[in-house]
This record gives structure tokens, sequence and C-alpha cells, in this order.
């Protein structure tokens, strides 16, 4: 069990909130960041011991380190710090890990002005689940906005996620922006380090990103349907490329 104890537990988790920290919420969340590196200075349970359980059934890799990390407080407290607390009661708080994608044949993802906050979340659980080199988003949401983090379930840190400014540069590789003018993603291939834009959920593709597209792509849609979910968009044309490449 953390020595910190309960009291001093409390201010260290308002010392590490007022400042960069990024709220892990729920125990999926924490179980995802840890797996994959993160760095996790503080972590609260409101049930200690049916964490630890969790753990033994759904993360037994992990079931030291939660053992060791985990520090017990009253659900009471945990409700003081948290607007909603999970349903898990399990919650912690990371260093985040801004970084841009590493070379490689895998694509990146690039969301270009997107808006819903939980879209993005989804996007990144995708990507990261699919084996995507990273989410990299413009415009003025924060990919690691606390919301983000709890769509994406903790896997921010499987994959890089950053915000970037296409004025400033985009990422190395071919172009494939996403667009209904495109052509068919099935008779496209998706080649070594591509970056895959996809428009925002309402104004679609910006001026910008759309001009320097090497070709526009578009995903099959049955006649009379707008449009998909940013989530669905980007898991059709990953699922596209792991189909062809494996």
């Amino acid at each position: 069990m953390n020595g910190a104890g309960t009291g001093g537990a409390l201010g260290r988790w308002r010392e590490l909130a007022a400042g960069d920290a990024v709220l892990l919420d729920g125990f999926h969340a924490v179980k995802h960041a840890l797996r994959f590196g993160a760095d996790v200075p503080l972590a609260l349970a409101a049930d200690r011991e049916g964490a630890l359980r969790l753990a033994g059934r759904l993360a037994p890799d992990l079931a030291d380190r939660l053992a060791s990390l985990l520090t017990p407080v009253a659900p009471a407290a945990l409700a003081g710090l948290l607007e909603r607390p999970h349903p898990t009661g399990v919650a912690a708080l990371a260093v985040p890990a801004r970084r841009v994608p590493a070379h490689g044949p895998a694509p990146v993802v690039l969301l270009d002005n997107p808006r819903h906050l939980g879209n993005i979340g989804a996007v990144i659980r995708v990507a990261a689940g699919a084996g995507a080199r990273g989410v990299l988003t413009t415009g003025t949401a924060d990919p690691w906005h606390p919301a983000v983090l709890r769509a994406a379930a903790g896997l921010h840190f499987a994959t890089a996620v950053d915000r970037v400014d296409p004025a400033a540069g985009l990422p190395p590789g071919p172009l494939l922006a996403l667009d209904p003018a495109g052509t068919d993603l099935r008779a496209t291939r998706i080649e070594d380090g591509a970056v895959l834009a996809f428009g925002s959920e309402r104004a679609g593709l910006s001026p910008e990103v759309r001009q320097r597209a090497d070709a526009l792509v578009a995903l099959p849609m049955r006649e009379g349907v707008s449009s998909y979910n940013l989530a669905t968009s980007v898991a059709m044309t990953l699922y596209h490329w792991l189909a062809r490449t494996r």
C-alpha cells in the first residue's frame, strides 16, 4: 500500500492536478496507461481490495504494480476530487506524453479541426488497437483534454498523440484525405508511412489540408446516408490498411 496515507494522498492529488498531470478515469484507463509505460505518480481507489480483485481477473500482469500504487480513500473523498467518479472507484494522475509519431510503415491519423472530444478519444482508442503510429489533431481541441482521455480509456500512452499546426508542417509521408469526392477506398492502396486525414464532423477537410493531399479517398456508403461517425470512418480506413498489409 502507498505509504503516503489518505490525507497526504489527497494533498498530493491536488498538487499534481494543479500542474500538467492528466486524469486517468477508472480502472481500465489506469490499466492501459500502466501497460504502455505511462508515468503514474498517484492512483486512488475507493475500494482498493475490489480494484485488486479486478486486476487479478483482467490485468494479472499489473497486479503487483497496482498493489503498490493504489492508495485507499473514502468514496466521499474521491467524489470531492472528481466531478463524476468512475463506477470502478479508481482514478489516477499521469504525466502526459505528447510526442510526434516515429517513422515506420504504419499510418498516422490526422484529425483536421475535430470538435467533439468524445470522438477524438474514440479515434485514439481505435488507432491504438489497430497499431497506427499516432493520432494528431489540428485546431483548438486539446487531444489530452480529460474528456478525450476518458473516451480513449487510457490508450493515449499506446500511441503518439499531439496537436499540430498545418502551417508549420505535417508528418512526412503520402497524405490521403478522406473526402466524398475521392476514389473508393477499396480501390486504394495505403502506402507505408501514409498520413490519413479526416475532416471535422461538420465542416469536413480544411482547405489547407485538402490542398496538401496527394489523393482524395472516399469510404463506400449506401446512397441516402450522409456520413459516418468520425471514429467509424477512422476504423474502416485502418481496417482496410490492416486487411491489405497483413
